[in-house]
């Protein structure tokens, strides 16, 4: 990858607001963009977005990059700079949305450095800069992408963050590396349900009759669960007799970049479930 910057480059030097007002980052040949996507509750027959996980979409020559081709390629040493520099985009086009209410979900990966002190001190620094972005701790819920961390940089992680008010999530349940394990030791707000493991997992014809117990443990610890990659009515159906708390996925909303206007309108369950195959934008 060329013209990457120094790793001791200020965050903000790299970023940059188009003519409307809405920032992007510059790494290299690459222009990073804000989007979200929608996370919703059931909410009687209705389900009602609570929610947004903020993500990137790279663009290089004007044509999107896929996320993990653009991450996969970042150096080492780059990786946090780069990862500070998104999360912060997040945080800065939040308002764009237009919408109040909603919390914020972010990302962070505690291996992209091998000093847990400065990860934190990123952390600590983000938060005290919250009231410029028109944001509060309790808005925000930090997903743990732990992968093979080690145990006490997670738990230590998770402190501070708790420290400061924000709420933790863990990532990728069902993947291997979190485990109910992991869930009692980290203790989070909540887990996050790995929608690849999800959607396999709902092949079996005792998919609805496995998973409420799962959930329930998972509650029992104090967490709330959230399923990702809803992805057809199966899915939404199974996710929903499970007693899930939060869902996410194209078969409710895809991403869309910030800036775009968002629909409040809550998405009837009855017609989601005897849908087949479409994506309901929340989006327009």
């Amino acid at each position: 990858m060329t013209g990457r910057p120094d790793r001791r480059r200020n965050v903000g030097e790299a970023i940059f607001a188009d003519e409307v007002g809405i920032e992007y980052g510059v790494y290299g040949a690459f222009r990073l963009r804000s989007a979200y996507q929608p996370i919703f509750a059931p909410r009687g027959r209705f389900l009602k977005a609570v929610a947004v996980e903020g993500l990137i979409e790279p663009h290089r020559a004007g044509r999107p990059v896929a996320p993990r081709v653009f991450f996969e390629g970042i150096p080492v040493a780059d990786r946090l700079f780069v990862e500070t520099m998104c999360r912060v985009l997040h945080l800065r086009n939040f308002r764009n949305i237009g919408v109040g209410g909603l919390d914020l979900f972010f990302n962070y990966n505690p291996l992209i450095n091998d000093d847990p002190g400065r990860a934190l001190a990123e952390i600590r620094l983000m938060t005290r800069r919250l009231a410029e972005f028109d944001l509060h701790p309790s808005m925000l819920v930090c997903e743990i992408t732990e992968q093979a961390a080690e145990d006490k940089v997670l738990v230590s992680l998770a402190r501070e963050m708790r420290r400061d008010g924000i709420r933790i999530a863990i990532d990728d349940f069902g993947t291997g590396h979190s485990t109910e394990e992991r869930v009692a030791l980290v203790q989070p707000d909540i887990v996050k349900i790995d929608g690849t493991w999800f959607a396999e997992f709902c092949r079996h014809a005792a998919a609805e009759r496995f998973f409420r117990p799962l959930v329930s443990a998972l509650h029992d610890r104090g967490a709330k669960v959230l399923v990702e990659g809803i992805e057809q009515a199966t899915h939404l159906r199974v996710a929903l007799d499970g007693g899930v708390d939060l869902m996410q996925g194209f078969y409710l909303a895809r991403p869309a970049l910030a800036g775009t206007v968002f629909d409040e309108e809550p998405l009837p369950i009855d017609r989601l479930l005897g849908m087949a195959n479409n994506v309901v934008p929340l989006f327009g």
